[in-house]
């Protein structure tokens, strides 16, 4: 419930279990069985599975299709359609979850729960619509403001209920990021008024990721060996590192792609071993708009060999810097898991174009990037991208690539007649902090 730890840190698992032996008695289990498995693996009995499977059937109950993320495979390609939840977007497999997660904990508790949460689009809309109307949770949800896409911020604002609040801050999403980070440092502010975090950091959310990659792997894989490699685009690290986890566990990965836009910060490091921050650019990929990757930290961990000596180095050197470099030996390790490649808007436009021509079948700007990087890489193995939201949601992009706007679901067309609740603020700490307060006050509720 905590997202971030109390020293500034990321919380991660003490060890991760080897499922190898389990993989064919799992082979034939449906998403939510799956998912039940795997998280009671990590949850220390204080969840029991009488409890627990109730609360994973219900938090899938809110998606379109019956396997929660079917593969399409279609182009000498295997498309992982993780966009059929509540407002068509990855992160609502993850966060229709931690919503049910926090009620479940809630209840046990005497206290609120306030959401502080930074977005570049699909987060906010995902965690909105999973925290809508529960009892006692507040969500502030801080957005960049005219720098997520127009259907993205329908998303978030047009949910009214009293415990949602949208923030549009006059800044980047890691201007955004870096305000929620601040926040939670604050420890008497995070202890007094119960901050949460729904972000990847959270580390709920990396674990119903994990499922993904076992559920797609199975629907690929001809055997209990077979190897895959997996496509993720990426800006904060979150999604791949879910499927790095997979990998330690014991599923049978071969490579982890990671595609990123113009903001190649993650393809710098692994291509040349240079987490060096540049400037920030506005990309026809928005939810990738990102140069300080917040979840790279767990892997970085990893890389250090659980040193955290070693990683508060690093991230203090990143700070004072903006720039981290590994070489030799650290950089083969990075390379034997991931490689990477950077793909343009032209790339994106030309590949939605070309991958429509050739299957029929509509790719969204951020799944363009992760079959371009596939393209772009020599992988052996079957290759399973993953469809990260429904194109419909980036309808600009597809009229550039397809010369017309993709027909809206009547869950997204609805909403542009809907009325919306948004304030906007500067990009400054101390103002997030005061129209928190206020807010809670103005509600009457005494942290």
């Amino acid at each position: 419930m905590m997202g971030l730890a109390d020293d500034g840190g990321l919380l991660v698992p003490t060890e991760f279990p080897d499922v190898r032996s389990m993989l064919p008695e799992w082979r034939s289990l449906d998403f939510t069985a799956l998912s039940l498995e795997i998280m009671l693996l990590f949850t220390s009995g204080r969840i029991p599975r009488e409890g627990l499977k109730p609360l994973i059937e219900r938090s899938y109950k809110t998606f379109r299709h019956p396997e929660i993320t079917p593969v399409n495979s279609l182009g000498g390609i295997h498309i992982l359609e993780l966009f059929h939840g509540p407002t068509f977007a990855f992160k609502d497999v993850a966060l229709q979850f931690l919503g049910n997660l926090f009620e479940c904990f809630l209840d046990k508790r005497n206290h609120p729960l306030r959401i502080i949460g930074a977005t570049s689009g699909d987060t906010g809309s995902a965690a909105i619509h999973g925290l809508r109307g529960k009892k006692g949770v507040d969500v502030f949800m801080l957005h960049p403001k005219g720098r997520v896409s127009p259907m993205q911020e329908l998303q978030m604002t047009t949910v009214l209920d009293p415990n949602i609040h949208n923030l549009a801050i006059e800044g980047t999403f890691d201007d955004a990021q870096a305000i929620v980070k601040a926040l939670f440092n604050d420890q008497d502010f995070k202890k007094k008024y119960y901050l949460g975090s729904v972000n990847s950091i959270n580390w709920a959310r990396i674990l119903a990721q994990i499922v993904y990659y076992f559920y797609a792997w199975f629907q690929v894989a001809k055997d209990d060996s077979e190897q895959v490699s997996f496509v993720v685009p990426t800006g904060n690290f979150g999604n791949v590192l879910a499927g790095y986890y997979a990998k330690r566990m014991g599923l049978p990965i071969d490579k982890l792609v990671i595609g990123t836009n113009e903001n190649d910060i993650l393809h710098r490091f692994f291509s040349k071993g240079e987490y060096h921050r540049t400037e920030l650019k506005e990309t026809y990929s928005p939810s990738m708009d990102i140069q300080i990757s917040s979840n790279f930290e767990r892997y970085l961990f990893d890389l250090a060999g659980n040193s955290a000596e070693k990683l508060q180095h690093w991230m203090e050197e990143f700070d004072r810097s903006g720039k981290l470099t590994i070489e030799g030996e650290l950089l083969k390790i990075a390379q034997k898991d991931f490689v990477s490649a950077r793909v343009g808007d032209e790339e994106i436009v030309r590949t939605i174009r070309n991958f429509h021509q050739q299957t029929g079948y509509l790719l969204d700007p951020h799944t363009a990037v992760g079959v371009n990087a596939a393209e772009k890489t020599d992988i052996q193995t079957p290759v399973i991208c993953l469809a990260c939201a429904h194109p419909a949601k980036f309808g600009e992009t597809i009229r550039k690539a397809l010369g017309a706007e993709p027909e809206l679901p009547e869950e997204l067309a609805v909403l542009e007649n809907m009325e919306t609740n948004c304030k906007t603020l500067p990009a400054v700490t101390e103002s997030i902090k005061n129209e928190i307060l206020e807010t809670l006050e103005a509600q009457s509720i005494t942290p």
